[in-house]
């Protein structure tokens, strides 16, 4: 892992926003730019009572080739992503990402391509359980 990237994992465990916030601490580094992902009571227009997250055996590695990838393309001194998997509840925190930077644009940036690039790549897959009884499969191939 590069010095860039500082903290990637899937964790059973809740999420902590500072321990990103305390990976990414550094003297050059301008901007943090920080999303914090959690488990909304609702979508598409029913009411979600609860959800779970389940990883393929390769998702922790993928999401470190996302964060390399995403270190190697902008100019960022920090990066660090860390999913849950398991049960979650309303509320929980899923996913936490975070770019660090000289100044606030390129931490934007790469922050925005962190979160989209990990969904659209790193296989993990969302069960969702809604209110009315019925269950959704979420990002599955």
């Amino acid at each position: 892992m590069s010095t860039v990237v500082r903290l990637v994992d899937l964790r059973e465990t809740p999420l902590d926003v500072a321990e990103v916030v305390a990976a990414l601490d550094d003297d050059a580094s301008g901007g943090l730019t920080l999303f914090v992902g959690r488990v909304r009571d609702h979508d598409g227009g029913k009411g979600v009572t609860g959800l779970d997250y389940s990883a393929h055996p390769t998702a922790l590695d993928r999401l470190r080739e996302v964060c390399e990838r995403i270190a190697g393309e902008y100019d960022v001194q920090g990066v660090a992503a860390v999913h849950r998997v398991g049960t979650l509840g309303i509320g929980d925190i899923a996913v936490v990402v975070a770019t660090t930077a000289a100044h606030r644009g390129e931490a934007f940036t790469a922050s925005r391509a962190l979160i989209d690039t990990l969904k659209a790549e790193v296989p993990i897959w969302k069960h969702q359980r809604f209110g009315d009884g019925t269950e959704e499969w979420v990002g599955t191939p």
